[in-house]
């Protein structure tokens, strides 16, 4: 019997007012898996991660999560997110806490682990990451490329099964993309599982098993990463790889 996906998504509608975002979307995302969400701008794949853990409502259909049915009134989220981490577009770092009070915060009231274990485990993250010496810097310090590094330590530090990603590369110059990219295969590599919400088509070719596209809400095409690059199924995929990968 094989092993239920870490992420279940059935028939997944959401609309804001009357406007539709999510369409009938259903899709899994199994253990030590690396799934890549893309499609144009306003195709609904933020709104899809976000439901994810909760951060969005949906209207109807159905998401668990280990089993744990996200939108159930009875959910404990916090506890619920501890087990997905999320890293976000933006870094969404506390400005007024150190790095490695950052690391050390949800560790310390959603995990209850001491203040010691807590920086032990910060320190071994940020190691991990490449900034081992940025542990008493404040955010604002820090590069944007180093900011979203130690975003995606923190969600290391709660022990995931598996973490989302939301754009993690789109607020950053080129040049530190390439460094959050590193650290991103780097736990591909070692059997995280990931989905990721990302236009880094490159990133999704080399280590992504399957790539999910969509457009207006719907999920266009659900396929392994080399079959959807070589052999996209649809006029719509065609047209979308044909100008990302041109640039």
């Amino acid at each position: 019997m094989s092993e239920a996906p870490i992420v279940e998504i059935r028939d997944l509608h959401k609309s804001y007012g009357a406007t539709p975002v999510l369409r009938g979307c259903t899709m899994n995302v199994n253990r030590g898996e690396v799934v890549v969400v893309c499609g144009p701008s306003g195709s609904g794949k933020s709104t899809l991660i976000k439901c994810v853990n909760g951060l969005e409502r949906y209207q109807s259909g159905s998401i668990k999560v280990e089993g744990i049915e996200v939108g159930a009134k009875d959910t404990d989220l916090p506890k619920l997110r501890s087990r997905i981490g999320m890293v976000f577009q933006h870094f969404e770092l506390y400005p007024h806490m150190s790095v490695l009070k950052n690391l050390e915060l949800a560790q310390v009231h959603v995990l209850k682990r001491s203040r010691a274990e807590a920086a032990e485990r910060g320190r071994q993250l940020l190691k991990r990451v490449g900034l081992e010496a940025k542990a008493d810097a404040m955010p604002v310090d820090l590069s944007g490329g180093q900011q979203q590094r130690v975003a995606i330590a923190r969600a290391l530090a709660l022990d995931p099964q598996a973490i989302l990603f939301d754009e993690p590369t789109s607020a950053l110059d080129p040049e530190m993309i390439h460094e959050v990219l590193q650290v991103m295969t780097e736990l591909a590599t070692e059997g995280m599982t990931m989905m990721v919400v990302t236009h880094e088509m490159g990133f999704a070719r080399r280590v992504a098993n399957r790539v999910v596209f969509m457009d207006a809400g719907e999920i266009v095409e659900n396929a392994g990463s080399e079959e959807f690059f070589s052999r996209p199924r649809t006029p719509r995929a065609t047209e979308f790889l044909s100008k990302i990968l041109s640039h």
